[in-house]
């Protein structure tokens, strides 16, 4: 979920792969490597305390003219034009533990999140031959894989995409401004106090549904090698006006979150991408 604890793997794989509105030589149809990155981000959106993850692990992108695996997700693209590409994908996110927080030590652990829902996406502009501005319009659910499965929330993020690359794909960069809605259950999992949490500082808390954050995002990667890749990305989340500002567990103003790597291809196909008129 792109609110918060975001899943370092996407994080890093979205500084890394193609912007999603940058123009496209054809492309392989597939390709499975490893990445590895490092990234600092709040424990949670809104959080005083700060997370480091280190991770490395094997990736695998498909484009098929349906199904897709990329830096977006996975998912299916139900149709693609010229100027609206509609999917439905998945993402996630990894848990946190109450007790490496103090504002939420005695409350139950954050646990892994997975969204799964509908996304429309808008070119909105095409400046030039390389760069894109365009417009992404996901809703999700919001399920919870802790001891179960059980239903959060949902999410709506709109966000304006601004991509550019060099004419050798060499390097790209994409810089977005959005923000995150909720309903009333997905705020409450991160700011509602119930009364038998409470303490004298925290009080009980009933969270409502509306802004969770607004974001400022710059994401880049560069072409090391033919089968290298660097990547690096930096976000700043600004939890002014957000609906729950009064919540005890809401203790900062704004967030930022930053992410460096490397990524590896090991193997990817001779066959070109499939495009939508395949």
């Amino acid at each position: 979920m792109h609110i918060a604890r975001t899943l370092l793997a996407t994080s890093v794989l979205c500084a890394a792969l193609a912007p999603a509105y940058a123009a496209e030589p054809a492309l392989p149809l597939w390709e499975a490597g490893v990445f590895g990155g490092t990234a600092v981000t709040p424990a949670y959106p809104g959080a005083s305390e700060r997370s480091t993850r280190t991770l490395a692990l094997s990736y695998l992108i498909y484009r098929g003219k349906v199904l897709r695996a990329d830096r977006s997700g996975v998912g299916a693209r139900l149709f693609d034009t010229d100027r609206l590409d509609f999917d439905i994908g998945f993402a996630l996110s990894l848990p946190a533990r109450s007790s490496d927080v103090p504002a939420r030590r005695g409350m139950p652990d954050l646990g892994t999140l997975v969204e799964f829902g509908p996304r429309l996406k808008v070119k909105l502009a095409e400046p030039t031959r390389n760069s894109r501005l365009g417009l992404e319009l996901p809703l999700r659910a919001v399920i919870e894989a802790r001891g179960g499965l059980r239903r959060q929330g949902a999410t709506f993020e709109p966000r304006l995409v601004y991509a550019l690359q060099g004419d050798d794909q060499a390097w790209q960069l994409d810089a977005s401004a959005g923000a995150v809605l909720g309903n009333a259950a997905i705020n409450d999992y991160f700011y509602g106090v119930s009364p038998a949490f409470a303490t004298d500082q925290r009080p009980a808390y009933a969270a409502k549904s509306g802004l969770m954050l607004t974001r400022l995002g710059l994401g880049g990667s560069y072409r090391l090698h033919p089968d290298w890749r660097a990547f690096a990305f930096v976000r700043y989340d600004t939890y002014t006006g957000a609906a729950n500002r009064a919540s005890p567990l809401l203790r900062q103003n704004s967030g930022t979150s930053a992410g460096i790597g490397l990524l590896w291809t090991w193997r990817r196909s001779g066959s070109p991408a499939r495009g939508a008129d395949d």
